[in-house]
């Protein structure tokens, strides 16, 4: 078997998008493999999950680390690189990052965005997109940077905006195109850059 690229996800919820992750990781010809899922919270539902897949599943909580952010981000690297993970994907991991973790993995960490980036960065994307009369909506993989969702777009895909769509039916269709987007791009990103 040919080296595969070892990869954590980080989350911060359920884990929809590492569970499509760690599906497409299974094909024997995926350029990588889900190593490690490693979330904020403890009762993050994506924990089970993992386990349940025979991932390490790992919480380094937010909460002992108070307001300080990067202390908290150094916990986190330190856990990555005891295992050795080479990319990190983030997959509805609600947290800025300071600029000690985007530093330490630039290059190596990509985020999905439920918006056709540069458009809608942030929050309540679908909702946003609907009030502006946008015609499609959509969602984008790109490299972590310092701004938020500003980083080199690695991939997007469109989704139409219906008569009669709210937010609520709108990001459930992207949902599914995230699936899909996510894994393939990561495939092609850690076959081509690393």
């Amino acid at each position: 078997m040919t080296h595969k690229t070892k990869v954590a996800v980080l989350i911060s919820g359920r884990g929809s998008n590492m569970e499509a992750l760690v599906v497409a990781a299974k094909a024997a010809d995926c350029p990588f493999e889900i190593a490690l899922v490693l979330a904020n919270k403890p009762d993050a539902g994506g924990l089970a999950t993992a386990a349940a897949e025979g991932i390490e599943a790992l919480c380094v909580d937010q909460k002992p680390f108070g307001k300080d952010r990067e202390a908290h981000e150094r916990a986190l690297d330190a856990a990555l690189r005891e295992r050795g993970i080479q990319v990190i994907a983030l997959a509805g991991y609600m947290r800025i990052l300071t600029p000690f973790l985007v530093d330490a993995w630039e290059g190596r960490m990509l985020n999905i965005h439920p918006s056709l980036l540069p458009a809608y960065p942030g929050l309540d994307t679908h909702a946003r997109a609907i009030a502006a009369g946008e015609a499609e909506a959509g969602c984008t993989v790109h490299l972590v940077t310092a701004g938020v969702d500003e980083g080199p777009i690695l991939g997007q895909a469109r989704v139409p905006i219906l008569p009669g769509d709210d937010e609520h039916a709108l990001a459930a269709r992207v949902l599914e195109q995230e699936h899909k987007l996510y894994a393939a791009t990561l495939a092609t990103f850690v076959t081509e850059r690393l």
